[in-house]
């Protein structure tokens, strides 16, 4: 076969693909199929969230905690400082 001959067959041939391709890419299944997708990432993103959300008020327990045992041991020090009068 030539290769101008083999060149057109080819560009025919990407040219039905690419017309089929779209349709199969605009049709119900497919859409469908991008829901279902979509849903699924949305429910991931979802739980992720979620678990962020935990650790950060586990983390802000940590904090609250720790700022109240550094404000205890300050009056606790200032206590037992004999004051200078």
């Amino acid at each position: 076969m030539k290769k101008a001959t083999f060149n057109t067959l080819l560009v025919g041939g990407g040219f039905l693909l690419g017309t089929a391709g779209i349709k199969a890419l605009t049709s119900a299944p497919a859409k469908k199929a991008y829901v279902h997708g979509i849903a699924c990432g949305l429910r991931a993103k979802n739980c992720y969230q979620d678990m962020v959300e935990q650790a950060k008020a586990e983390v802000d327990d940590l904090v609250a905690e720790a700022t109240y045992l550094t404000s205890d041991a300050k009056a606790a020090k200032a206590d037992s400082e004999p004051s200078a009068e």
